[in-house]
């Protein structure tokens, strides 16, 4: 204690969040929700599937791009970037390997017309494509695989995401899945 004002010489951890300090970090404590899996649904069963449900729905209420005989092609809900989107099996499974040889086929021929499409109406320099498979490996939705197809452009990252928490989408989800499906390369 300084004996002047009887202030400990050390400060608690309690204000660092707020105010930057030497090191510039950036302090992210609404991450923690999804580190925990507090919001994330519940998908060991297809019961509570937000995968599972959207082929029983319109696909403009669903925001399905394309259906096939065994997969179908899905906005992203919450996209990295206009044009994000994910292919999904019809079958409620967790994994890559437990597609069958025909679903596996189906997969890479939406995953190829995805690309061919996005190309057409969007004009991106690259693309992103994966999956996450298991929560241990940041899918937010473990329970049903699916493929993401993120459209990238030059400069299409900036610091909105991480100071603001905000990231710039340049069309709504409905605009962006009627004119994709609209021009779907069969």
């Amino acid at each position: 204690m300084n004996e002047v004002d009887a202030r400990p010489l050390t400060e608690g951890s309690e204000g660092f969040g707020a105010v930057p300090d030497a090191f510039n970090r950036l302090w992210t404590p609404h991450r923690q929700v999804y580190i925990s899996g507090e919001e994330r649904p519940t998908t060991k069963d297809s019961a509570h599937c937000p995968f599972c449900a959207a082929p029983k729905r319109s696909d403009e209420d669903a925001l399905i791009v394309y259906r096939g005989k065994l997969v179908f092609a899905i906005m992203n809900l919450f996209p990295y970037n206009s044009g994000h989107m994910l292919i999904c099996p019809y079958r409620h499974i967790p994994q890559y390997i437990d597609l069958t040889q025909d679903e596996r086929a189906e997969f890479g021929e939406v995953t190829a017309k995805a690309i061919r499409t996005l190309k057409q109406v969007a004009n991106p320099d690259g693309f992103n494509l994966g999956m996450n498979q298991g929560e241990v490996a940041g899918a937010g939705i473990a329970g049903h695989l699916h493929q993401h197809i993120v459209p990238r452009w030059g400069g299409d990252t900036n610091f909105f995401p991480l100071i603001a928490r905000t990231k710039a989408i340049p069309e709504l989800l409905s605009e962006a899945r009627s004119r994709i499906a609209a021009n779907w390369q069969g």
